[in-house]
């Protein structure tokens, strides 16, 4: 295996792989991507894989996510079928007094072009008509959807090695050094040099970015999901905390949790989130679960993404962020400007890692 490269990248979940894929178009060989697994295996396998917009806050982080939303369609012409469905996004409430809440948001979301709807009890129900009927209303927006995690990144990986991106699996990483202009990655199977060095490790960024000196405050955050038995189709969009994938399995839940790298699930969450899937759509108690599933959310310490150049070392990169779905198209386009033409076509100044001090 060659060991010299013009890019590594760290990380091959669903943000690094975009990244590396978006690179690969714009040169054909000297990528290497290293993984201390599998990519899947981590974050990026375990999630609802929602591509979601509505209801993040501020507008300015909303307006981040649109972007990459509206890449989708296109990103899925470019490396085939991820199962991406564009469903639309319903958030419910059950308290009027919530309605003025949701009014605000939407005149927020229209000062930047994102359109979202404040519906009645009567158009939630037409809309989705196994809602609880004791609904008050619900935002909506159209831009929002689902995608299917595994399909995304292997066809990232797919598109990728065609252009001549190498992938080193089961290979982590143990030491950073910088040496003559270039960065030395040495890991379990070999050492590598590259020019552009971009740490990407999810959820391990922070003891990613002690190698080298760099502090990137990203902590985990544990999220627990329920799998139901296949059913037939009847819901029709994406609902905050509960979707139906295209087998007809419904996955619920949302929990955020401390708790480490520990991927346990916990009967208290479980029952947590039983109990709101039922009270979002009654129909579901009558559901069989098959499995519960957790996954370790990769979190910076304010909540938004960290992107871009690290202060003070020259071609080294940092993508570190939750939301990696709905994000690493933009994502990946964006530091792909940034490597190839030193500058973005959206400014992301405020996602810089020098807000931290």
């Amino acid at each position: 295996m060659e060991t010299n490269y013009e890019t590594i990248v760290i990380g091959g979940g669903v943000v690094g792989s975009g990244i590396a894929y978006h690179l690969s178009e714009r040169y054909k060989e000297g990528v290497l991507v290293l993984d201390k697994k599998y990519p899947m295996s981590g974050t990026s396998g375990s999630t609802q894989a929602w591509v979601w917009v509505h209801n993040k806050t501020p507008s300015w982080y909303a307006e981040f996510s649109m972007y990459s939303a509206e890449l989708y369609p296109y990103l899925s012409k470019k490396i085939g079928d991820v199962e991406y469905k564009r469903t639309g996004g319903l958030s419910p409430f059950f308290n009027e007094s919530d309605r003025e809440k949701a009014q605000k948001l939407a005149e927020s979301y229209r000062k930047i072009g994102i359109k979202i709807k404040v519906l009645s009890r009567e158009e939630v129900l037409e809309k989705e008509p196994y809602m609880n009927p004791e609904v008050a209303g619900a935002t909506y927006s159209s831009i929002d959807g689902n995608v299917n995690p595994f399909r995304l990144i292997d066809m990232y990986m797919r598109a990728a090695k065609r252009n001549g991106v190498r992938y080193s699996a089961y290979n982590k990483v143990t030491e950073i050094k910088k040496q003559d202009g270039t960065y030395l990655v040495v890991s379990d199977k070999g050492a590598f040099k590259c020019k552009n060095l971009i740490l990407a490790g999810g959820t391990w960024s922070r003891e990613i970015g002690d190698m080298i000196g760099v502090k990137i405050p990203v902590n985990q955050l544990r999220g627990q999901i329920l799998v139901s038995e296949p059913l037939k189709p009847f819901l029709n969009f994406t609902i905050s905390g509960l979707r139906q994938a295209n087998n007809g399995e419904v996955l619920m839940g949302y929990s955020m949790e401390e708790a480490g790298f520990n991927r346990a699930t916990t009967l208290d969450v479980i029952q947590e989130t039983a109990n709101m899937a039922v009270r979002y759509v009654p129909g579901l108690r009558k559901a069989k679960i098959v499995r519960a599933f957790s996954g370790i959310r990769a979190m910076p310490e304010d909540g938004f993404p960290i992107l871009g150049k690290v202060p003070g070392h020259e071609s080294l990169y940092v993508a570190a962020t939750h939301s990696g779905v709905t994000l690493s198209p933009l994502i990946g386009t964006l530091i792909t400007e940034l490597i190839t033409e030193g500058e973005t076509s959206i400014p992301i100044e405020r996602y810089s890692l020098s807000r931290f001090g």
